[in-house]
């Protein structure tokens, strides 16, 4: 392969990672983890609805080598963890409180149809919230996905209207 082919490819897969940046997280670290470029990614989320509770997802954003290598250029695999925590007096809005809970971020690992997203589901019976990343996908969803829970429990937890009751 000509360096020039090898410049062009390497420009438009760049340009296309960047239209399919997704938002609302920071990131906060990033590390190669092989020799091909491929990074772990590490971002800062903030639920909009709930003040204090920050959480932490790492992702895989596959580098240019690897997609050059195998050919998939404009989709990075499903693969996330999370982990949340308090990290200050919470504060919970007006929050979804039905089991499917809502979404509290998404960013797209593809082109056009891959989502990693982060739900919030909050769990009366034992006074937590739940935030749990997966991947979304049109025909196939993935059945990777991570789980973490911050309890509410002996809190001082201020309801922006009425605490949900425990059922």
């Amino acid at each position: 392969m000509s360096m020039d082919i090898l410049k062009t490819a390497s420009a438009l897969v760049s340009v296309c990672l960047l239209a399919a940046c997704g938002g609302g997280g920071t990131e906060v670290g990033e590390f190669k983890n092989d020799w091909t470029g491929n990074e772990i990614k590490i971002m800062q989320l903030q639920d909009p609805k709930v003040a204090g509770v920050v959480c932490h997802l790492a992702h895989f954003d596959r580098g240019v080598w690897d997609r050059l290598g195998k050919g998939n250029w404009f989709e990075n695999p499903s693969n996330s963890s999370i982990s949340c925590l308090q990290s200050g007096p919470i504060k919970v809005g007006r929050i979804d409180t039905d089991k499917s809970g809502e979404e509290v971020f998404d960013q797209s690992q593809s082109l056009v149809f891959k989502q990693l997203a982060v739900r919030r589901i909050y769990d009366a019976s034992s006074d937590s919230l739940i935030y749990v990343s997966f991947s979304r996908t049109i025909v196939d969803g993935s059945a990777k996905m991570s789980l973490s829970t911050v309890p509410l429990y002996g809190q001082e937890v201020t309801w922006t209207g009425a605490k949900p009751a425990a059922e």
